[in-house]
């Protein structure tokens, strides 16, 4: 990777530091809360009515509300109803199913926090046999049944999640369903289990527009001032950081145009005002875009989550800088789609001499990626989509805190050479990190999942140290 420097070191923490002394890391206001979801609903219907039954005869229909394909194999639902005996055992039958009854699982199971109504449940799945539901596409009927196993009658009347009046389909929070073992939709029986004690940022992005005041009252700050990386003399702005709800989702939208000359380019950038993140888990869920939102492609754009510290000297011992970075249409020597994971021990900003370290795919990465980097004592691991991506060893430890920031550039301005103007554009749902704590991706999806749950749209009880 032929990657100069970040000059805009200094620049970037210089601003965080004006910042903070202009008063407005002040403490925060209160947060709005954002409902469960992740991209799904589940509608219901059953097939047996009376208060007592030989069978309970649930059916469902899964829609897809997110911006991109999901596997079915990852999505599981729960059914939940109360026993009729402590002994009791269930079995379960797929009638008929569009995806085919082979390709449909159940399972009993005991919920963590047992109700009145709710000590049992019936957990749906898929194999890999039913494929992936596209964006807007719902799974058609899935028609179940379930009876107890020595055939006596049981009573539906005290179940959770049953309803003698829904014989047609329609939405309904009383079955839950998961993706990849956290809840995005529905509300589990007794509540939803608070995530665990610790120092956390989390941060959905569920604000009103730039100029929302709690922004900054949370310790954000949006770039205004010049200097790289980037094209020489094009504009970082704030109003090229927008925010607004897709698909049960609050989104972060980080925008970067331009019209081949240094004059018409605009780049964005957020970052943290506080320099205090240094060893634990750091998670974000990005979309990254290989075409421009407007006008022709072609541009070396670059799109990013990273944490990072100022260079207080050339080749200063204690710097460090961590970097998610996609290159769509290639750049720093890349013809194409490169997809970096760097770490950084020191630089020196004239020379260009650094030492750093870098883990590279060579592919696209277009669509929604969740990414996951964690640092402890021993080295820095990165991941992406739940799986190894890189990692690199304990000389590119950092020695000090970091800035968490997104920002969204151009490396030069020869990819594309024409005039016509055009735009790219980088999405954000979320930005995780938990101190001292190294976490699995599965385990970032759960403890993002229980903020969603508990209504939680931001928290900040990281101390510097």
């Amino acid at each position: 990777m032929r990657r100069p420097p970040r000059t805009r070191l200094r620049n970037v923490v210089a601003g965080a530091l004006a910042t903070a002394l202009a008063g407005i890391g002040l403490a925060a206001l209160p947060t709005t809360a954002h409902a469960a979801g992740g991209g799904l609903v589940v509608q219901y219907r059953t097939g047996s009515t009376a208060a007592s039954a030989s069978q309970a005869a649930p059916s469902f229909r899964v829609r897809n509300t997110g911006p991109t394909a999901l596997p079915l194999q990852q999505v599981t639902l729960r059914y939940y109803f109360k026993a009729d005996s402590a002994q009791a055992g269930y079995r379960f039958a797929c009638d008929w199913a569009v995806k085919g009854c082979a390709n449909v699982t159940g399972t009993f199971g005991t919920p963590a926090r047992p109700t009145a109504t709710a000590d049992r449940y019936l957990e749906v799945g898929f194999t890999a046999g039913a494929g992936s539901l596209a964006a807007g596409a719902d799974t058609g009927d899935v028609q179940l049944r379930f009876h107890r196993t020595d055939w006596q009658q049981l009573t539906q009347s005290d179940d959770h999640s049953f309803d003698a009046g829904r014989t047609t389909y329609a939405d309904w929070p009383k079955v839950t369903a998961r993706v990849a073992g956290t809840t995005v939709w529905g509300t589990e029986p007794g509540g939803a289990t608070e995530p665990p004690p610790g120092q956390v940022l989390f941060d959905d992005f569920s604000y009103t527009s730039r100029t929302d005041p709690r922004l900054a009252a949370n310790g954000w700050q949006l770039r205004s001032w010049a200097g790289g990386p980037g094209v020489p003399g094009a504009t970082w702005s704030p109003e090229n950081v927008s925010f607004s709800e897709q698909g049960g989702s609050s989104l972060m939208t980080l925008k970067a145009g331009t019209a081949g000359t240094s004059a018409s380019t605009g780049q964005a950038e957020i970052s943290t005002t506080s320099m205090k993140f240094r060893n634990g888990t750091y998670a974000a869920r990005v979309k990254f875009a290989d075409a421009p939102v407007q006008g022709p492609d072609g541009d070396h754009v670059v799109q990013t989550f990273f944490a990072i510290n100022d260079l207080k000297a050339p080749m200063a011992d204690d710097y460090a800088e961590y970097d998610f970075e996609y290159l769509p249409n290639g750049g720093w020597g890349e013809t194409s789609n490169a997809f970096f994971t760097t770490s950084w021990d020191t630089y020196h900003p004239v020379t260009g001499d650094a030492v750093k370290t870098y883990t590279v795919a060579r592919s696209s990465h277009d669509g929604w990626r969740d990414l996951v980097f964690t640092i402890d004592g021993n080295d820095i691991r990165y991941y992406v989509d739940g799986q190894p991506f890189g990692t690199h060893g304990a000389g590119f430890l950092p020695e000090r805190g970091m800035l968490i920031s997104f920002n969204q550039w151009f490396t030069d301005l020869t990819g594309q050479t024409g005039t016509e103007p055009r735009s790219y554009e980088q999405q954000v749902d979320y930005v995780l990190h938990v101190k001292d704590e190294v976490l699995t991706p599965a385990q970032v999806a759960t403890r993002v999942g229980a903020y969603r749950a508990a209504g939680t749209a931001f928290t900040d009880t990281v101390t510097a140290g």
